[in-house]
């Protein structure tokens, strides 16, 4: 679906604050008024809303996780470790629905849910930082192993409570406020308020339908929390709690729906990963003498030549050098190396990918004489990580003199080998190269000296 555009005034923000404030008041209105507050228990109803809840919540710390290590965006990557947080542990509240899967009360199932959202809340808050340069590359880092521990934080939970080890031993837990929910409902309501304030700040300087999500997500799950401490067990305060958390993770799921399906979190990237500076080396690669093999054969058979050639090209140079493929057009392969700005080895890294493709190429073209091969061209520098294009065509990328000369230099390079610009060569003081002359490049004004990598040393 294409992204929808929408024009805000003052009166939409007041108005919108006013419908997130309903829930709050009709909680102080049922506490207030008791006999309003009825008692409902309907124990299959509970564990398919929290159940549907968790699995919402799940999705979302998929997609958000994913594009997050896609781009090498820490905003994102801890939203998605705030939806997962919530995700495991509304799961295991799920489990605590009496005469469902358990008959008995179990002490573990129903601490899940303050905990898990006072967890939330805490990614929440982290997510709302400006990170930028190292401390954005560290946090990526981290997150990985930040995701790794709340996983085995839920597995020892859900066995704490099924074994019901102490302190997750009482059988005659409430969910009412007590000291344990207190003690996690007040931090967790001041992050998710610090968090939704400042995401309103960035909303505020490039508006946009998910930004706006998240912070009505935040809000949400900050009055879930109020609800949840003072509410009494299956009355209708006591459900509003969890309709408020449905609520939340709906809000966002819509708001990830009406996106283009390209980029969708473009809207949560930090400023780094739309519009900052990499030190980076870039690699193209594409097939001398291509026009002319697809002139003389069926396109079925181009087809699947390329789908040969690139089946055995891209893994080495993706998963064993850890290149990111920009695009595919035709032919020609474009990669990133640094694009995150986790590889302050790109250049090498670059020059043993270029190497690596033309040695998977040149056992396929043994095997099949008469196709053309590849050539690779590298070069090395600045340029701007952009996220370009709108709707129908977004794609985030890497623009700048640096990748247009890579391009010029994939151009002059012999069948079958790599040639490499000077800034990347300077980078690879013990790289074995044979220089191809001072060459003349599309766009530039003076020629530039050209080399053809030979070898680099062996680790």
């Amino acid at each position: 679906m294409p992204e929808r555009r929408f024009i805000y005034t003052p009166g939409m923000i007041v108005l919108t604050a006013l419908a997130l404030l309903v829930p709050l008041a009709g909680l102080v209105l049922l506490l207030q008024k008791p006999q309003l507050d009825v008692h409902w228990e309907h124990h299959p109803s509970h564990f398919w809303l929290v159940l549907v809840t968790a699995v919402l919540s799940a999705v979302l710390a998929y997609m958000t996780g994913a594009a997050a290590l896609r781009r090498g965006d820490p905003r994102v990557l801890l939203v998605s470790l705030a939806f997962l947080s919530a995700a495991g542990f509304l799961g295991l509240h799920a489990l605590a629905t009496p005469k469902v899967l358990l008959d008995t009360p179990n002490a573990g199932f129903i601490l899940a849910t303050p905990v898990g959202v006072a967890l939330g809340s805490v990614f929440a808050f982290l997510s709302s930082l400006n990170l930028s340069g190292e401390r954005a590359v560290a946090a990526v880092r981290w997150g990985r192993w930040l995701r790794a521990g709340l996983l085995m934080l839920m597995a020892l939970w859900a066995v704490a409570s099924v074994l019901r080890l102490p302190p997750l031993h009482d059988t005659a837990v409430p969910e009412v406020a007590d000291g344990i929910l207190s003690a996690l409902a007040v931090p967790a309501v001041l992050l998710y308020a610090v968090a939704a304030g400042r995401y309103l700040r960035t909303w505020w300087e490039r508006p946009s339908l998910m930004l706006l999500s998240m912070i009505a997500a935040f809000v949400l799950l900050a009055e879930a929390m109020v609800a949840l401490v003072f509410a009494r067990n299956w009355a209708l305060s006591w459900w509003e709690w969890h309709v408020l958390m449905l609520a939340a993770f709906v809000l966002v799921v819509v708001g990830v729906r009406i996106q283009w399906y390209e980029e969708r979190f473009a809207d949560l990237y930090l400023e780094d990963t739309v519009s900052g500076q990499r030190d980076l080396s870039v690699l193209f690669a594409d097939l001398q003498g291509f026009t002319t093999f697809s002139e003389r054969h069926d396109p079925a058979e181009v087809t699947a030549m390329l789908n040969t050639y690139f089946q055995v090209v891209v893994p080495p140079v993706v998963r064993r050098h850890g290149g990111n493929v920009d695009r595919i057009i035709g032919d020609a392969l474009m990669v990133t190396f640094n694009k995150r700005g986790n590889q302050p080895d790109h250049a090498a890294r670059a020059a043993a990918a270029g190497l690596a493709l033309q040695e998977a190429a040149t056992a396929v073209q043994m095997a099949h004489p008469q196709w053309p091969r590849f050539r690779v061209g590298i070069n090395s520098g600045i340029a701007s990580v952009s996220l370009l294009g709108t709707e129908g065509g977004r794609t985030h990328t890497v623009i700048g003199d640096t990748v247009n000369v890579a391009s010029r230099i994939e151009g002059k390079a012999p069948g079958g080998g790599v040639a490499i610009g000077p800034a990347t060569k300077a980078l690879l003081p013990d790289a074995v190269t044979e220089s191809l002359g001072l060459l003349e490049l599309k766009g530039k004004a003076e020629p530039l000296e050209v080399y053809r990598l030979v070898s680099l040393p062996r680790e």
